[in-house]
């Protein structure tokens, strides 16, 4: 008889994101649009930005850039809040 593995438990038609994150296993779907190589949170940016807050290189070590660009995707992000009303001023 073949033993299972944690990963066949994760179940079907539930949001991928909460098994793994329950079973504490890596997410092997790399087609999944929250899929990053990032093993402390199952490869899951779901899962990640569920562990709280990030640090601007902890963020660019998870998407594979620098510090930098994370800045600067940053500043873009407010700047676009800041003219659609979105956002008040910080």
């Amino acid at each position: 008889m073949k033993k299972k593995k944690k990963s066949d438990l994760v179940v079907i038609g539930t949001s991928c994101h909460n098994e793994h994150e329950k079973l504490k296993v890596p997410c092997e779907k790399k087609g999944c649009r929250y899929w990053q190589p990032c093993k402390n949170s199952q490869n899951c940016v779901m899962i990640s930005a569920r562990q709280g807050e990030k640090t601007l290189q902890e963020i660019g070590d998870i998407f594979g850039v620098t510090r930098m660009r994370i800045c600067q995707i940053e500043k873009l992000i407010f700047k676009k809040l800041m003219t659609r009303g979105e956002l008040k001023d910080i």
